[in-house]
């Protein structure tokens, strides 16, 4: 029988599996998440097929690698799941990861990459720690299964020097990997392959201001089918630098992490540097959600997990926030405040691009299903000649369609999109191109 291919998307508090044919492209097997696990109870969705089944579990499950063998476990014993019965029946296992360091491209798990991953594993401890002890647990449980690591950095590699580089003492930002990054890549990725095969152009020909907003929110300007700005930004340590050293020892660990660019779910977004200093006097110490593993400063608990729209309104749902008749004045001012950041975005990247813009694509949770920010965000952008079909927006995709036109009048304007962006298929995807 046939190899699968197993893509794992793992966050702090949900972890996602999905299983498809090692072969090229792939076809979807099953799918199967946990989401809530630092909110309990847990919940399980399952799919496969035409089938799906949601439920909560009574099982305890208090971190993203029992979520993983909870998942694997259940997949495994489906009668019906016949392709995948046991970690025999798999080729590869691709791991998202969100921060890749000098990776540009996914590697495969061996020694050396293993080490490599784990020297720069605290430099983005709320978001790379509960990866990286997956891909720990099946390189210790699975080792017959090929592990590829994913990273969500490695898109943005083709960012130009003036846009990554921060007017600082270049020796000290060298010295320690202090420059600008980009997350939401293997995100990008799909949409770029997807958005041009539906416009029918090759994706090194292809521009595009692309929106990936979920509960994390990044926009990404593509030219000729690369990066060259993204709203996400990250400040790395470099490994054993004489920086990291101070900074981790008298643990103020500011911006290791994608907080820079749009406010989300709990992120606070774009901040004057200086603000987390006047908000409390405890910002260099630890926090106590800080771990014997995982060491995380009050500032970044501040800024990445009590700011955003749950500090403004008290709820990270967004489907709250984006009514035509908000509940208070800050579910308004919560919104308002995401569309005006989004805004300045769409306006820098439409002038970064000389106005050269195939389309404008909506993406991420919130981007694909909320039709009021996508007329609002239009509406503000009429004069760049973005135009809206209301019956189209309102009716939104179909399950099953990746990329949908909203866009009305005669296509003079750059193309309104939406684009169900897949993660766990484009992982899946390049794995099989490259190694099936």
């Amino acid at each position: 029988m046939t190899k699968s291919i197993l893509s794992v998307n793992a966050g702090s508090s949900s972890v996602k599996v999905n299983f498809y044919t090692a072969e090229n492209p792939p076809r979807p097997i099953a799918h199967a998440e946990i989401s809530g696990i630092t909110a309990p109870p847990p919940k399980l969705k399952y799919q496969q097929g035409d089938k799906s089944h949601k439920e909560e579990i009574k099982e305890k499950l208090t971190t993203p690698q029992d979520a993983f063998n909870y998942l694997l476990k259940r997949c495994f014993e489906d009668p019906e799941l016949s392709e995948v019965t046991s970690a025999d029946d798999l080729a590869y296992i691709c791991h998202r990861i969100v921060h890749g360091g000098d990776y540009h491209d996914a590697v495969e798990i061996n020694d050396e990459t293993y080490h490599h991953l784990e020297s720069f594993e605290d430099l983005a401890p709320l978001h790379n720690f509960s990866a990286l002890e997956i891909v720990r647990h099946c390189r210790a449980e699975l080792p017959k299964v090929r592990s590829i690591t994913f990273f969500d950095s490695a898109f943005h590699h083709t960012i130009p020097e003036p846009v990554r580089t921060y007017a600082i003492n270049q020796e000290v930002a060298k010295a320690n990997g202090l420059r600008k990054y980009g997350f939401h890549g293997i995100s990008y990725s799909f949409i770029l392959r997807s958005v041009a095969q539906f416009l029918s152009k090759p994706a090194d020909k292809t521009n595009l201001i692309v929106m990936h907003i979920g509960s994390g929110a990044s926009i990404c300007a593509i030219k000729n089918g690369e990066s060259i700005d993204t709203s996400a930004v990250q400040i790395a340590f470099a490994e054993n630098s004489t920086l990291q050293y101070e900074y981790t020892n008298a643990s103020i660990r500011m911006g290791l992490t994608p907080l820079a660019g749009l406010p989300g779910a709990t992120r606070s977004g774009d901040i004057d540097p200086s603000l987390v200093f006047h908000y409390t006097n405890e910002a260099g110490k630890l926090s106590p959600a800080s771990t014997k593993e995982m060491h995380i400063s009050t500032a970044e608990d501040i800024l990445n997990k009590q700011s955003g729209w749950k500090a403004l309104t008290g709820t990270t749902d967004f489907s709250e926030i984006a009514v035509s008749d908000p509940p208070t004045k800050a579910h308004k001012l919560a919104f308002d405040i995401f569309v005006d950041r989004i805004v300045g975005y769409i306006g820098n990247y439409y002038l970064k691009l000389n106005g050269q813009i195939d389309g404008v694509v909506f993406s991420g949770g919130i981007g694909e299903k909320s039709a009021l920010l996508r007329k609002t965000l239009v509406d503000k952008c009429q004069c760049l000649g973005l135009a809206l079909d209301d019956a189209a927006n309102d009716k939104g995709p179909e399950d099953g369609e990746t990329v949908k036109d909203l866009s009305k009048g005669s296509g003079k304007g750059p193309r309104v999109l939406i684009c169900q962006t897949n993660e766990q298929f484009e992982m899946a995807y390049h794995c099989a191109l490259s190694r099936c």
